[in-house]
């Protein structure tokens, strides 16, 4: 994601040529959507991009905090799957 942002805003600029697949990018963030070059290697969801980037960072805050503090009491089942 970090690089393929980083190559939206270069293709933005004009530094890089931009592709399709980062002209595809930059319409889906434009329209507050998921890029498709994310889904296929994310989690399926039907949330905008803002509900989809806050999801993605609650669960890895979830998975972060399981790892720096051992087994937690309670799961986040939802989190383990598509929601």
């Amino acid at each position: 994601m970090k690089i393929s942002l980083k190559n939206v805003q270069l293709g933005l600029i004009g530094e890089i040529v931009m592709s399709e697949d980062l002209e595809a990018m930059a319409d889906a963030i434009f329209d507050n959507r998921v890029p498709p070059t994310w889904t296929k290697k994310g989690f399926l969801s039907l949330k905008p991009l803002a509900s989809w980037i806050e999801d993605c960072n609650d669960r890895i805050n979830f998975l972060k905090e399981w790892i720096d503090k051992g087994t937690p009491d309670v799961y986040w089942i939802s989190g383990f799957f598509f929601p």
